[in-house]
């Protein structure tokens, strides 16, 4: 199947995972969710990441996000590399990963990466709106851990942006300026929409304080 694209629909399925049987866009109800891929049990950057991943039970359930995990290998072997994540990372794994041993998910969310290996997966990750389409995907190398904090404030900015005429700046971090979309030029729109007002850098520069703030 040709590459996973913004806008397009997740894949559907139904998988077995360490928590049950998953029917992915059944499990994913109305909410935002995220799903990344991990190359094999019992490797090390992901054992860091899955624990980190429990550890913000919290904020994953502020913003109403649901996340699970991938894998290539079995349910048994998941339980065991679980039991480690727990003990090594002082947490407790509290989402399900996908037992993907016949690679049909990897296969459906273009995971094999024939010039990275063709058993094991690239570890990309993907965040879903609740229409059930993707709006994020990262992709990162075997050596480099996850940065959580991205991925919490990409999903602070779709949030924001749904909701909102706004885009959000580099590095912007919720509870930060943002900016006027381009397209609204109406001044009695701006006033409505921007009642704090904004400051013009640019006449295609605008700066408003966030507006859910």
């Amino acid at each position: 199947m040709a590459s996973l694209r913004l806008g397009d629909i997740a894949p559907d399925f139904t998988q077995a995972s360490s928590q049950g049987t998953i029917h992915f866009h059944e499990w994913l109800g109305n909410g935002w969710g995220i799903l990344f891929s991990h190359p094999a049990d019992f490797t090390p950057v992901c054992t860091t990441e899955l624990g980190f991943t429990a550890k913000l039970r919290e904020e994953f359930a502020k913003r109403n996000v649901k996340v699970i995990a991938l894998s290539v290998d079995p349910v048994e072997s998941h339980e065991r590399w679980i039991g480690d994540i727990n003990e090594t990372q002082n947490t407790t794994v509290n989402f399900p990963i996908i037992a993907d041993a016949d690679r049909r998910v990897s296969e459906l969310y273009d995971l094999i990466h024939p010039n990275a290996s063709t058993t094991a997966t690239v570890r990309s990750l993907f965040v879903i709106d609740p229409n059930k389409k993707v709006r994020l995907i990262i992709t990162y190398p075997a050596s480099t851990g996850r940065n959580f904090d991205e991925i919490l404030r990409v999903v602070d900015s779709l949030q924001l942006t749904d909701s909102h005429s706004v885009a959000t700046p580099a590095n912007w971090k919720d509870g930060e300026d943002v900016v006027i979309v381009p397209s609204i030029t109406d001044p009695e729109v701006i006033k409505q929409k921007f009642p704090k007002g904004f400051k013009a850098v640019r006449p295609y520069l605008r700066l408003t304080p966030q507006p859910n703030r």
